[in-house]
């Protein structure tokens, strides 16, 4: 599957807002966001008046490039949450928050969620006692999501439990000394920290 293998902190000054795509360098001084609050390329720093349409789509593609998906699967996205009961923008929202990819990353088990994707593949977590390598593997409340017993040794997993615990959402629960955590509810919109306005995405795919 083809996905983008190019510097990704161009993608977060593109949309002129922190990804957190890099892990902890989005933190620092040396985050490119912060060095060089503008656009890439050579007009990047020239004047831009984006039209109705360029806005939404700025917007669609700062929650794709977040959550580190391509462009059909994030429609695909977008048509489950439409054919749900209750408000689009937050049920699209939840449906990416729910990636096992998302939830590892939220728990703090992996710096960031490109790192979380990979080490999912790499068959380091289980869920409910059973091995997924599925990065959008979609869980549900109750759901315990555990780092394999085989993997807890391995340097990477050592030093995350040794790294300060980083704030975990309060529809999580995370038992870092038992390398686990639980799915207590479904995040309300909230406590979902992603910089969208998800109305101006449900504008890009109404038009």
């Amino acid at each position: 599957m083809a996905r983008y293998t190019g510097p990704v902190c161009r993608l977060c000054r593109r949309e002129g807002v922190k990804l957190y795509l890099k892990g902890d360098k989005c933190y620092t001084d040396k985050c490119p966001v912060t060095r060089r609050a503008y656009p890439p390329g050579q007009h990047g720093q020239g004047r831009r008046k984006l039209s109705e349409y360029g806005v939404q789509l700025r917007e669609k593609q700062k929650a794709r490039r977040t959550y580190g998906i391509m462009e059909g699967q994030f429609s695909r996205y977008f048509e489950k949450a439409s054919a749900k009961k209750g408000v689009t923008g937050e049920l699209l929202l939840q449906l990416l928050e729910r990636r096992l990819d998302n939830v590892v990353y939220r728990m703090g088990f992996a710096s960031s969620r490109a790192e979380a994707r990979q080490l999912v593949r790499h068959n380091h977590f289980a869920v409910n006692g059973r091995r997924v390598n599925i990065p959008s593997y979609s869980v549900k409340p109750g759901d315990v999501v555990e780092v394999r017993e085989g993997s807890r040794q391995k340097p990477r997993f050592k030093a995350m439990l040794e790294a300060p615990a980083r704030t975990v959402p309060a529809w999580l629960e995370v038992e870092r000394e038992q390398w686990r955590g639980t799915v207590v509810r479904l995040p309300n919109r909230d406590e979902i920290d992603t910089p969208v306005q998800e109305q101006l995405i449900i504008e890009y795919y109404s038009r």
